[in-house]
């Protein structure tokens, strides 16, 4: 049995490499000196270029990571007494490490469940209506993911409704979106159509998974909302002294769409790795294919198989379902190789 190398091509998308375009940028932005903190060239053009996506004049800041800008995103919107409204298995539940209780200095995430990783909106609407006294912590936001944890895509119609249920209830809408381009690329729509214009009051919107190394946007549509975020930014730390190298990678991206170019391969790739493990394998997908996520169920002789011949991956819901995440740089080939010691193990 050939074990071979560890193998990242489906264990995540921050597996993938920098994309060239974004890599070429970087490499443009090394070559002079520039101004630091943000006054530079590049980072004016990737806010310029964000309103131009977006249709609006929003405001835009870049941190770090998905963490930062969750976390200071919700910092902002809510004080101590306030809670979150999320999905049980969302993000900033999960995988955040409390970073978002710890900036908000308190405020407490309701946690409400759903299909495919989408809010029931009848159990938030039920949840919102039993905080309503002193005693209870005050519902400051729904935050949703886009695309979700399981790969899953909320539409333009859910969304509105969400948003609906926030303004009835005087809640801000928060959206967490790593795979935002992923998002754009299944429902072919304008970002505008799933954002500010249903209701969506604060976006983070990743680059790290479609390609670039680092750095991740927080934009708010209204920007009464973001007064003195730029201190907040500061104060944690996630304010770059050479933020042109955050901006660059951006600017590759954002430049003739290529951010969309990418997120159309990995969702792509995504569909041709769920309908192969369903063709070849008799594998079913747990979830809906709608991004660049495929879940499976797989039992303890397969996945340890797949794991002693290099392959790497993640359990991501107990006992058995995996994911298998594709990216921009998901090949053909790649998909072939797993598929084949799949297909063999079994």
């Amino acid at each position: 049995m050939d074990t071979g190398p560890d193998r990242y091509e489906f264990a995540s998308d921050n597996t993938a490499p920098i994309c060239p375009e974004a890599w070429a940028a970087l490499q443009k932005a090394n070559a002079r000196y520039a101004p630091s903190y943000g006054e530079d060239r590049s980072t004016a053009g990737v806010c310029d270029r964000i309103r131009e996506i977006f249709e609006t004049d929003c405001d835009v800041f870049f941190v770090f990571n998905g963490t930062a800008a969750n976390a200071l995103a919700l910092a902002q919107l809510c004080q101590s007494f306030h809670s979150i409204i999320c999905h049980r298995h969302s993000h900033i539940q999960t995988d955040e490490c409390g970073a978002p209780e710890f900036f908000t200095k308190g405020s407490k995430l309701l946690l409400v469940g759903g299909a495919n990783g989408k809010i029931d909106l009848g159990e938030a609407k039920a949840l919102v209506a039993r905080q309503n006294e002193l005693h209870s912590h005050k519902p400051g936001a729904i935050s949703i993911a886009q695309a979700t944890e399981f790969g899953t895509v909320y539409t333009r119609d859910e969304i509105a409704a969400i948003a609906d249920v926030a303004r009835a209830h005087d809640l801000f809408l928060h959206m967490d979106s790593a795979r935002f381009a992923n998002a754009i690329a299944s429902l072919n729509c304008a970002p505008k159509s799933i954002t500010w214009e249903v209701g969506v009051d604060v976006l983070c919107f990743g680059g790290t998974k479609n390609g670039t190394a680092a750095g991740e946007l927080v934009i708010f549509f209204e920007k009464e909302i973001s007064r003195e975020f730029d201190y907040r930014v500061k104060q944690a730390g996630q304010l770059a002294s050479k933020m042109r190298f955050l901006a660059a990678a951006w600017l590759g991206l954002l430049t003739g769409d290529v951010w969309l170019r990418n997120a159309e391969h990995a969702n792509r790739a995504a569909r041709q790795l769920a309908n192969r493990l369903q063709n070849e394998a008799k594998m079913e997908s747990v979830f809906p294919v709608e991004a660049n996520a495929v879940f499976v169920s797989m039992d303890h002789r397969l996945a340890s198989g797949l794991h002693e011949r290099g392959w790497r991956f993640y359990k991501f819901i107990v006992p058995d379902v995996y994911r298998l995440m594709c990216s921009w740089s998901t090949t053909d080939a790649e998909i072939s190789r797993l598929i084949a010691d799949v297909v063999t193990i079994k």
